[in-house]
């Protein structure tokens, strides 16, 4: 299937910005299905208001915690819940090996 440059204005900014012929082949090898709406400069500012930088863990937010197993103060990435346990790595570790076997 041969691409052309198509012209597509952004949702946020309202700048037309081009989607290029060699962007909609790589979208279509990736069986990407949806055109982008937001040109380059919107699509990293949205990025980084999420507080995402191309799926590094290390950028999660963090929730305090107690382990409900030994008690220690810990930090999570996810909000807990109440009447849910949560577990320090090393508790939860333990469990995950306990189970495995």
């Amino acid at each position: 299937m041969a691409f052309t440059d198509k012209q597509i204005q952004c949702v946020d900014c309202a700048k037309e910005f081009t989607f290029s012929a060699a962007e909609q082949e790589f979208f279509a090898q990736k069986g990407y299905t949806n055109e982008p709406k937001r040109c380059l400069p919107c699509r990293q500012n949205r990025k980084a208001e999420k507080g995402g930088n191309g799926g590094s863990r290390g950028s999660l937010q963090k929730y305090p915690a107690v382990c409900a197993q030994c008690g220690k103060e810990t930090e999570v990435p996810f909000e807990p819940r109440q009447g849910r346990p949560v577990y320090c790595s090393t508790c939860y570790s333990s469990m995950r090996q306990n189970q495995d076997r």
